[in-house]
């Protein structure tokens, strides 16, 4: 059985510093995000295992497996950041008379306008 070649991933800032450690040779590397940095792991692996058909490669984030997994999941699955919609130009608004919010008020009569209005007819 063959050894595993093993692939540790650290982060430095917003780069990703790899090494790639197997048949007695360690090869390293950096790359811009997790992802690139995946990717340029299985370009080192190839250059130290060569056609090899049955290899295996354990890939780690500060020497464990799983955080690797997990971290590189959550890059390969996290949405991009959708650019704010572009603004449509919408139709000029046919001019309908605005709706008036209230009812007009009706002034009530006075007892003077009253009694007037009682007098003259």
């Amino acid at each position: 059985m063959m050894e595993p070649i093993e692939a540790n991933y650290v982060p430095d800032g917003d780069d990703w510093t790899i090494t790639i450690v197997g048949r007695g040779k360690t090869l390293t590397a950096t790359a811009p995000g997790l992802i690139a940095a995946r990717d340029r792991a299985d370009q080192l692996v190839e250059e130290l295992a060569g056609n090899e058909k049955n290899r295996t490669v354990v890939h780690r984030l500060d020497g464990d497996a799983l955080e690797f997994t997990t971290a590189y999941l959550n890059a390969r699955l996290a949405k991009p950041e959708e650019p704010a919609p572009a603004t449509e130009e919408k139709p000029p608004a046919t001019e309908e008379p605005a709706a008036e919010t209230e009812p007009p008020k009706t002034a009530k009569p006075t007892e003077d306008e009253l009694a007037q209005a009682a007098t003259s007819s």
